[in-house]
């Protein structure tokens, strides 16, 4: 609050009461928040209206990592996808999707954010599974066959931009993933921290449930929704691909995301 005082009211017997400006602004800056409008509340969500895209990552024609066991990450992941679908919609969410597109690498990368971004999905969260960096990487025989392995690491992990525009809300989520992913026993991959992995490093944003952040992959930066990236175990880890073929860890993982999308959904 500010006072103006004429020389007639300075020399008169009136005493004023003049505040510290500290104290001034302060009260300048509550009577000002008091006249601003309040933003509108976030919409709440609905989850039979709540879209969700679940983007396989990879296509038949480029299909990603190979396991220890010389079977492809795009069939992982498709089995995956279609299985947490499923368990979204008994759940009450209606309109998730499964999103296969085919093409090369890059090419079907710019088809998946447009067909996300064209449907207005309000979330995206993109289900690959995990190798490593080739240098890493053993040779064994598997059935006849030549195969590579590397046991050194295993686990999950999840993967946000910060050039989303809902960087908060995709990392809400993704800590949501994790902690159920952790509360059922799992354990993520801590390799992407270190060193050893060369430009594949990526800053480590939650090193309790193990969200890290990557601003170039396409489908996290280019999305309007919010979005999240897990990689829902390594399939180059010989005891961990046995893991990730099994009905009981696939069941886990999908009932994490529907647990997880419930309390992102009920706090949004």
């Amino acid at each position: 609050m500010s006072w103006r005082i004429t020389a007639a009211i300075a020399v008169s017997l009136i005493p004023l009461l003049v505040l510290p400006a500290d104290q001034g602004e302060a009260a300048a800056a509550r009577k000002a928040a008091k006249a601003r409008p309040k933003p509108p509340a976030p919409e709440p969500c609905e989850p039979r209206k709540f879209k969700i895209i679940l983007d396989v990552g990879h296509t038949s024609e480029s299909q990603g990592a190979t396991s220890a066991r010389n079977d492809v990450e795009f069939g992982f992941n498709l089995h995956l996808a279609r299985l947490i679908r499923e368990r979204l919609k008994s759940a009450g969410f209606a309109a998730t999707r499964v999103l296969v597109t085919d093409g090369k690498a890059r090419a079907s990368l710019l088809k998946r954010v447009g067909t996300a971004n064209a449907a207005h999905a309000d979330f995206f969260l993109s289900i690959h599974h995990d190798s490593v960096p080739d240098k890493m990487l053993e040779a064994w025989e598997f059935e006849g066959a030549k195969s590579y392995f590397s046991d050194r690491f295993s686990g999950h992990s999840l993967f946000v931009s910060e050039r989303n525009p809902h960087f908060a809300a995709s990392l809400a989520f993704a800590r949501l993933l994790g902690r159920e992913l952790k509360e059922k026993g799992l354990q993520y991959a801590t390799q992407y921290s270190l060193p050893l992995m060369g430009r594949y490093r990526h800053p480590l944003l939650d090193k309790d449930v193990g969200v890290y952040r990557y601003d170039g992959l396409v489908v996290l930066s280019q999305t309007n929704s919010a979005a999240v990236l897990l990689e829902a175990g390594s399939i180059i880890n010989r005891d961990e691909e046995m893991a990730m073929n099994s009905p009981e860890r696939q069941e886990l993982v999908a009932t994490a995301v529907v647990m997880a999308m419930r309390a992102y959904c009920e706090k949004r």
